[in-house]
């Protein structure tokens, strides 16, 4: 809802202060214009991506129209599952967890957390590595290594739609310019029309200009940042995860080892330690 807002208040202060200016709206209305700018942007966007940024930039647009699933209780959630299954491995053995790991959507444990659910790959991250801690073949140096890697990789993939967009968003001011030049040439060719025509050739030119900036800058531009800014938070998910298993593999009790995982998280969606506490005693009352 914030883009459709915000994306309103620039329609409406750009072309509401041309209008209020004296300007004539209709004078900026001009497909010819779009046509140029949007189709030689789209052209170039499919040129210098391959099929598979494509596809995910196709993806990920849709995802810039919701708010995000980051939020405080569903950290709570997953520090409470992250609690309930430690717990079960300090008091029953790591093979305890084995069933759960394995199929967690028929886990009686895994399913009291339906939005740690919602999300295949962080379960899918945390029941990899708990399946690793389960064959017992590697050390925490190794296992950190690895998750690294992997935490890596998905922030790159991530990146793929955010530089694709972005670069989409810098090329249109100059597919801009090539409208404008355009509409010049047409303006010179016409030489010998009257004043007051060429000056409305000229300005339809102009328009060119103003319509590749204000697309780029308040309007593609910024779901780039936005994109980026929700990948940060889906990569710091895993980063809860990931220290709180290694803390959970170093021998730390685990109330102490979520608390590893509360300390990663950004401050605005971290949780006390007293919230985090009744969340816990209330998840395993349930």
């Amino acid at each position: 809802m914030l883009v459709i807002a915000g994306y309103i208040v620039v329609v409406i202060t750009v072309f509401g202060g041309f209008a209020l200016a004296g300007g004539h709206l209709a004078a900026l209305l001009q497909p010819v214009e779009l046509l140029m700018i949007g189709g030689g942007a789209g052209g170039a966007f499919l040129v210098g991506n391959n099929a598979k940024s494509i596809k995910a930039t196709l993806k990920a647009l849709p995802t810039v129209l919701k708010g995000t699933k980051y939020t405080r209780a569903s950290y709570m959630d997953m520090m409470a599952l992250l609690y309930e299954l430690l717990t079960k491995i300090r008091k029953e053995g790591l093979m305890s967890v084995e069933a759960d790991v394995d199929s967690p959507e028929n886990s009686p444990l895994f399913q009291k957390y339906p939005t740690v659910m919602a999300d295949h790959h962080i379960v899918e991250f945390l029941t990899d590595y708990l399946r690793l801690m389960v064959s017992g073949s590697m050390n925490a140096f190794e296992i950190e290594n690895l998750m690294d890697n992997e935490i890596e990789t998905h922030h790159h993939e991530g990146e793929v739609p955010v530089h694709c967009i972005a670069k989409l968003g810098d090329g249109l001011p100059a597919f801009g310019i090539v409208a404008a030049v355009m509409g010049v040439v047409h303006t010179m060719e016409s030489v010998g029309l009257p004043p007051a025509e060429l000056g409305i050739l000229i300005a339809h030119a102009l328009v060119g200009t103003f319509l590749g900036i204000l697309l780029a800058y308040g309007f593609v531009g910024p779901l780039s940042g936005l994109l980026e800014q929700k990948l940060h938070e889906s990569t710091k998910m895993f980063q809860c995860v990931k220290v709180t298993l290694l803390a959970s593999i170093n021998g730390y009790a685990p109330a102490i080892a979520v608390e590893f995982g509360r300390k990663v998280l950004f401050s605005t969606e971290r949780p006390s330690f007293s919230e985090l506490e009744e969340h816990v005693k209330g998840a395993k009352s349930r």
